[in-house]
């Protein structure tokens, strides 16, 4: 069997596999988006309470490894609180992501948020916006602008770390060319394979955002 028909038999097990990784990846990050937008409004928050409690949650998360992180929901936690025993490891995957991924994208939102100039959101007030109206309407559309690059590269970066759910066992794309490393005893080929297949997916990914950030720049120029 020459390399090309091995390539060609590894490959419903590789695509099954890649499958599961883009679909934990992109799950993962919008659901952080969406929990990130109320950690960065929160960390800008006048609320002391409010303020402190999403702190310490993003210190949390960005100061301890996601690793440990996602062993602790996995093994440890159904042992503290039986209740919340997880069975799926992609479910236990997506929320440990999910949390993580969000404390880092919190600052990159908080960031983008405070680099608006502060006379948007005066402007806004002074035509009878809410601070709320004044926040979705007028700041955080101009502040997509400045953090997209950075929610892109979060975006690439989760689709290699998925890459650590193969510790669990989690069928995603390393543990797929694990799979079939073990059973043709051949090491260095699905291995490659499987780096391939991550360039294909990222670097496409990184030109269409830069493609769409170029274009919203383009009002910019005078």
């Amino acid at each position: 069997m020459n390399a090309i028909q091995q390539i060609i038999g590894w490959m419903p097990a590789l695509l099954q596999a890649t499958g599961v990784t883009l679909a934990l990846s992109v799950t993962s990050v919008l659901t952080a988006l969406v929990l990130a937008v109320f950690l960065a409004l929160g960390k800008i928050s006048k609320n002391t309470v409010l303020r402190s409690v999403c702190g310490a949650y993003i210190f949390f998360f960005r100061g301890t490894p996601l690793l440990m992180q996602l062993f602790f929901l996995y093994y440890t936690l159904p042992q503290l609180v039986p209740a919340f025993n997880i069975q799926s490891r992609f479910l236990a995957a997506w929320i440990a992501f999910s949390l993580n991924v969000a404390a880092y994208l919190a600052e990159i939102i908080r960031a983008g948020i405070l680099a608006v100039d502060g006379g948007q959101n005066e402007a806004a007030r002074s035509l009878g916006l809410s601070s709320w109206q004044s926040m979705k309407l007028v700041v955080l559309p101009q502040a997509i602008k400045n953090i997209l690059p950075a929610l892109a590269n979060e975006l690439v970066t989760m689709v290699k770390e998925s890459s650590i759910c193969s510790v669990l066992g989690m069928t995603e794309l390393i543990w797929g060319a694990k799979t079939v490393a073990t059973t043709t005893y051949k090491t260095l080929s699905p291995y490659v394979l499987a780096a391939l297949v991550y360039f294909v997916i990222n670097y496409p990914a990184g030109k269409a955002i830069e493609a769409i950030e170029r274009r919203m720049r383009r009002g910019d120029r005078i």
